[in-house]
């Protein structure tokens, strides 16, 4: 972790201040949501953000798998049990919330169950990954559900650019100012993951912040360029 990741400290704050303008965010409309946390990180760190959106209106789930502390047996058949349970409960397809590392599995669970899966949001996810590529396989490549990666050019841990995905027209990468260690926590990423997930079933559209929180986001001159397959980026 770098010195920029203490700026997740203020982010957390900012979002217990922030609380009466998140919770004007768009309502949800009761499908099951999935939130996994980052490598080492447990259902603690996404709790916050699990409590604002079943107060928006949706039925969460943690990942119940303790730390986080990479890939394994256990964790891979612990996360497509914890898929199926959350569809059976209400019949209907999970949106998948991941930080860094659970991104990386939300992309995969869509993959693996893409019948079960409403869409995949990724925060800071190291989807480009120079050990992966070496391996033959690229995650970013576009899943069969919507998909927003949501980034930080100055985040501390995870190169930025290992976040980007490829842009269709049901995937995007949405730049916000903030820490790797805060996104959870980060007010403009909450508003995207909010907007994401109100989306009716069937009709995706691409992000636009709502007015009063615009200033939270990049001006649009500097969000990055469309992706192609297997980009060369500098």
């Amino acid at each position: 972790m770098t010195a920029l990741e203490v700026r997740a400290f203020g982010e957390r704050a900012q979002m217990s201040a922030l609380l009466p303008l998140l919770r004007r965010l768009p309502s949800g409309d009761g499908h099951p949501v999935l939130v996994l946390p980052g490598f080492i990180a447990s259902d603690r760190s996404t709790a916050p953000l699990r409590k604002l959106l079943r107060q928006l209106g949706y039925r969460t789930y943690g990942w119940g798998l303790g730390a986080n502390m990479g890939p394994s047996r256990d964790v891979l058949d612990g996360l497509v049990d914890r898929l199926d349970r959350a569809h059976d409960r209400r019949r209907e397809p999970v949106s998948i919330v991941g930080w860094s590392l659970g991104g990386v599995y939300a992309r995969e669970l869509a993959r693996a169950r893409a019948a079960l899966v409403r869409q995949v949001i990724t925060l800071g996810s190291p989807i480009r990954n120079a050990q992966e590529a070496a391996a033959g396989r690229d995650f970013s490549r576009p899943l069969p559900v919507p998909s927003t990666s949501i980034y930080t050019r100055t985040d501390g841990v995870v190169p930025w650019r290992s976040s980007l995905i490829e842009r269709t027209e049901t995937s995007e990468n949405v730049r916000v100012e903030g820490s790797h260690c805060g996104l959870g926590f980060n007010a403009a990423a909450i508003a995207v993951i909010a907007d994401r997930l109100a989306q009716p079933s069937g009709e995706w559209r691409q992000f636009s912040p709502p007015w009063y929180l615009r200033g939270a986001f990049p001006p649009a001159r500097n969000l990055e360029p469309t992706l192609r397959a297997n980009p060369r980026v500098a």
